[in-house]
């Protein structure tokens, strides 16, 4: 690896500064026209190689050192560059904390702002009733300034009476008040039965009265059907007899009627030489499979015709031949 980076090394400075230092060489002064020997030609190109040499290697040198360098300053910068990454990572996770913060701090002062708005409400509200509370207590107080006079009243009326306290007047009064406004109430409620009473009283009597009339216009009513009923029982009794006497004979031809169509029937399964699962009493059935017979008869009868014309067609044209 070192000698690979060696040899870029040296084709890099040879490609670069090989040109520049036949320039500087050619700028030398020109030697005298007397050629030197060979042997002090060649003592001068071993100096000019070992000057080109040294130069290749200073710049080798410094081009080295100055890769290590860019090195170092690229390690640095990378470190730096993940520094910052993880500095970003924590810039963006305290921006995304405030703002948590912040939307909490939001809705709490909002939350705190509904509350000092109920409870300035409530407070508006708690005056309001205070206010109002003080003008019952005005009024309640002047009333009682009113009803003073009662009490002294009833102070004498201690002093002249058994009682011996004001409550217990008061007391006696209000059972008496209370045993009046029942015995009130009783006697309302009373009166109010009574007058419901004689309101039943008089649509039961109505509603019976309409009853009557409807059960009298009713028995009318029947009274005439049943007379018009009984003049038509001999009537009905005669067309009775004759419905009795046209039923025997309607019923003995249903039963001719069934015994033909079993018969039939047999006859059918005879020709058919299969036992058909079809009850006696099913007459419906046995006319089905009857008709069903004569059906398929008839469709046997027409192609048989049909055949039987085209063979006398055939006959007659070979006839003709």
């Amino acid at each position: 690896m070192a000698t690979m980076e060696e040899e870029d090394l040296s084709e890099y400075f040879r490609m670069q500064y090989g040109q520049k230092l036949l320039k500087l060489l050619m700028k030398f002064p020109a030697p005298e026209e007397q050629s030197p020997s060979p042997s002090i030609r060649l003592l001068e190109k071993k100096k000019e190689a070992t000057l080109v040499h040294r130069a290749m290697e200073a710049q080798k040198e410094a081009f080295r050192t100055r890769m290590e360098a860019l090195n170092n300053r690229w390690e640095e910068l990378r470190a730096k560059e993940i520094q910052l990454k993880a500095y970003i990572k924590k810039f963006e996770q305290f921006i995304q904390e405030n703002d948590q913060k912040r939307i909490r701090a939001l809705k709490k002062a909002n939350k705190e702002k509904e509350l000092k708005k109920q409870r300035v409400k409530e407070l508006a509200k708690a005056k309001l009733d205070m206010t109002v509370l003080k003008q019952e207590h005005q009024r309640l107080f002047n009333k009682l300034q009113q009803y003073s006079i009662f009490n002294k009243y009833l102070e004498k009326v201690v002093e002249m009476s058994e009682f011996e306290e004001i409550r217990e007047v008061v007391g006696r009064y209000k059972t008496l008040v209370g045993m009046h406004q029942d015995l009130m109430q009783s006697a309302q409620e009373g009166l109010e039965m009574i007058e419901q009473a004689k309101v039943r009283l008089s649509h039961y009597t109505e509603e019976k009265d309409d009853e009557i009339l409807q059960h009298n216009n009713e028995l009318a009513r029947l009274q005439m059907r049943f007379d018009h009923a009984r003049s038509e029982v001999i009537v009905w009794e005669s067309r009775w007899a004759h419905i009795q006497n046209t039923a025997a004979k309607k019923t003995l031809m249903l039963g001719t009627i069934k015994m033909a169509t079993l018969n039939l029937f047999q006859s059918v399964s005879k020709q058919l030489k299969e036992t058909l699962s079809v009850p006696v009493e099913d007459t419906h059935k046995q006319l089905d499979m009857i008709q069903q017979f004569i059906q398929d008869l008839s469709d046997i009868w027409a192609e048989v015709k049909k055949k039987d014309a085209q063979n006398r067609s055939m006959i007659v044209v070979v006839k003709d031949v």
